[in-house]
């Protein structure tokens, strides 16, 4: 049976923790790593209902979008829910994980989510992340340049967009001159040599950093291998918050809130008013994206849909856009579908379950 840390391991090339925000605490937050998977139940939150919800239909993991355990502990006494959470998944051996912001930064995370639900074409990520993007040169014998591309390749160097396997190569003459005490894999020791060699050029996610220079290390021939490492300013086009996109056709802005309903299964929305204006580029972002105002209002949006939004910041749309607040749980609870189709597409001998609890701890009356 699969362990708990081949699930998390898949969701962490989902959603690497490196992309989590600084103030977040995403990842397994209780139970053994190496213990079998029984089940596991999907949510936005973990309470003790969701624990008491797992227990029932034997599920030993908790897959949530929030973590229980946000700020720091310093007793486990049951006074509040978050410790009786904890308390109850300790002692009946049920680990909780959790995929927070990691995942709200990612291309196919939250925000594409939601994007899809509301069938919005084009889409791109609202504001992409800089500084977490790295390049590698090194300089390869010709004969050995595929080989060792292709090490670089499936340590996951060279990914950029929709595109694989990218690379830069230019030819050139390499020299150098092994010492007494080197054991060179060409020419011999004490007498100079030059070489026909490849200069390669990768890039590829910083967090890969010691994955990428291991293969590189193990596939390149040479006894010492020079290579250049560049931190890049560049934006990640996979990497960021939000998500924009363009609906297929333009509405009136009653036709748009009547179809975000429908769309996000809501109750009800808060929102301000665009007067004549037509909704057709609209941003998206799920749980408290009321930062991301004057980005969608820079970017041409004509509505930003996200959730958790304050009184005066409904005054930052300037009515040059229509800002509909759906509502923090309304806007993420639907992160469970990313999950379980990551887990059941690539697990099928448990069960993966999708939590029937409500978490929401807001109600509404009309």
């Amino acid at each position: 049976m699969p362990k708990i840390k081949d699930i998390t391991n898949l969701l962490e090339r989902l959603a690497p923790l490196r992309y989590q925000e600084s103030y977040d605490n995403a990842g397994l937050q209780t139970g053994d790593a190496q213990a079998e998977v029984t089940g596991v139940l999907l949510t936005l939150d973990c309470t003790e209902a969701v624990i008491d919800e797992a227990l029932k239909k034997g599920c030993n993991l908790i897959v949530a979008h929030h973590p229980v355990i946000f700020k720091g502990l310093k007793q486990l006494t049951g006074r509040n829910y978050v410790e009786r959470t904890i308390i109850k998944a300790i002692q009946h051996n049920i680990a909780i994980y959790a995929s927070h912001t990691n995942l709200d930064n990612v291309l196919y995370g939250v925000n594409t989510k939601i994007a899809d639900k509301l069938e919005l074409q084009q889409q791109r990520i609202l504001i992409n992340k800089p500084q977490t993007l790295m390049q590698l040169v090194s300089f390869v014998p010709v004969e050995n340049t595929d080989e060792v591309l292709q090490a670089l390749h499936k340590a996951g160097a060279g990914n950029i967009g929709e595109y694989s396997n990218c690379s830069f190569q230019v030819t050139g003459t390499g020299s150098f001159l092994p010492s007494d005490k080197a054991s060179p894999a060409i020419g011999q020791a004490g007498k100079a040599e030059e070489v026909q060699e490849n200069r390669i050029e990768v890039l590829f996610p910083a967090y890969l950093q010691s994955t990428v220079m291991a293969a590189l290390q193990k596939a390149h021939p040479y006894e010492e291998v020079a290579h250049y490492l560049y931190s890049l300013e560049n934006q990640n086009q996979e990497v960021g918050i939000g998500m924009i996109g363009e609906l297929a056709e333009e509405m009136t802005e009653e036709a748009f809130l009547a179809y975000l309903k429908q769309k996000m299964q809501l109750q009800g929305l808060r929102y301000t008013t665009i007067g004549d204006k037509k909704v057709k580029r609209v941003a998206v972002c799920g749980g408290a994206g009321s930062f991301l105002i004057k980005d969608a209002i820079r970017q041409g949006a004509d509505a930003f849909v996200t959730g958790d939004v304050k009184y005066h910041e409904f005054f930052d749309a300037e009515s040059q856009l229509m800002i509909a607040d759906i509502g923090h749980y309304e806007s993420e609870v639907f992160t469970k579908e990313i999950f379980y189709d990551t887990i059941s597409k690539n697990f099928s001998n448990f069960a993966v379950l999708i939590s029937e609890v409500n978490t929401n701890p807001v109600r509404y009356t009309f």
